[in-house]
């Protein structure tokens, strides 16, 4: 179902996107940037000097692209689960899908997104991290600036951070969204909308709280030299950030991370089950309500 997959995953990506990126680019500022004193100071300086476009600055860019994204996100994890449980989709219902499974396959996805999302990432946050009217530029100008000045490896600044964060977090990404909606939605019956917004908004919520920490660094690292401090790799960032710091500035953003995640996860979830199940044939809309079961 690849193209079901894609048009599935650009739209709910794309919502999701509009959803969370203004408290994400709020977000960005505070956990890089050392010119706010807090979320309040943060909004109101973005307000008073930008408008509201500030709190959309990047947002084109990612909502252009999560589609590849997203796309590969859900259909890694689901081909993950059809090896590892040796089982197809509409199979997965007549039997529990261990949990290991679950976090592995979950896991494997966010290494594959983290190989294109890097980039695209990359250029999300320097865009967001660029604070004056005046300053504005596009996605394209971003990444020849990024290839003119630092390489085709400079697109990838932050990466190891990224996957450090989004591997080990991918799998609990899909775990507690199997978990809960299985949960919420009766023996024999399809999920309904309830039960997937609960799992999808507390998946996202429960996924950012353990990816906070290394969220910080990613950013951090990401906008070295691009109106950040310059710092040598992940282990450097994450030291002096602390000595600096403490070790409370690993957890910035902890608040606006879990705030937006509800909504953002919520609305990617419920907009991506309810899109695939119009887009594909009856054979497979039946399949797609028996998912698979965590023991």
């Amino acid at each position: 179902m690849p193209l079901e997959e894609f048009l599935a995953g650009s739209i709910s990506g794309a919502l999701g996107i509009a959803v969370g990126h203004p408290i994400d680019t709020v977000k960005v500022r505070l956990q890089a940037l050392a010119r706010y004193n807090g979320v309040v100071h943060c909004v109101t300086q973005t307000y008073c000097k930008e408008g509201v476009h500030g709190f959309f600055r990047g947002a084109a860019f990612p909502v252009l692209t999560t589609g590849l994204v997203n796309s590969l996100v859900f259909g890694a994890y689901s081909n993950a689960l059809d090896v590892l449980s040796q089982s197809k989709r509409a199979e997965r219902g007549a039997h529990t899908v261990p949990m290991t499974q679950v976090y592995a396959a979950g896991a494997f996805s966010g290494f594959i997104q983290v190989l294109v999302a890097a980039p695209i990432d990359l250029i999300k946050v320097r865009l967001q991290g660029c604070t004056s009217r005046g300053g504005s530029q596009g996605p394209l100008h971003c990444a020849m600036r990024i290839l003119r000045e630092e390489g085709p490896v400079g697109l990838y600044r932050g990466s190891v951070a990224m996957a450090l964060r989004d591997i080990p977090c991918y799998g609990f990404y899909f775990l507690p969204y199997e978990v809960i909606r299985k949960a919420l939605t009766e023996e024999g019956k399809r999920p309904g909308t309830f039960a997937v917004l609960m799992a999808g908004g507390v998946a996202g919520v429960v996924t950012w709280a353990l990816a906070t920490p290394m969220d910080v660094i990613k950013a951090r690292l990401q906008l070295s030299g691009a109106g950040g401090r310059r710092y040598g790799g992940v282990v450097d960032c994450l030291r002096v950030s602390v000595r600096e710091e403490g070790p409370r500035v690993l957890f910035r953003g902890l608040m606006l991370n879990s705030v937006r995640a509800f909504p953002v996860n919520a609305v990617t979830f419920l907009s991506y089950e309810h899109l695939m199940s119009r887009l594909c044939p009856p054979s497979l809309l039946q399949s797609k309500g028996e998912d698979s079961t965590v023991s």
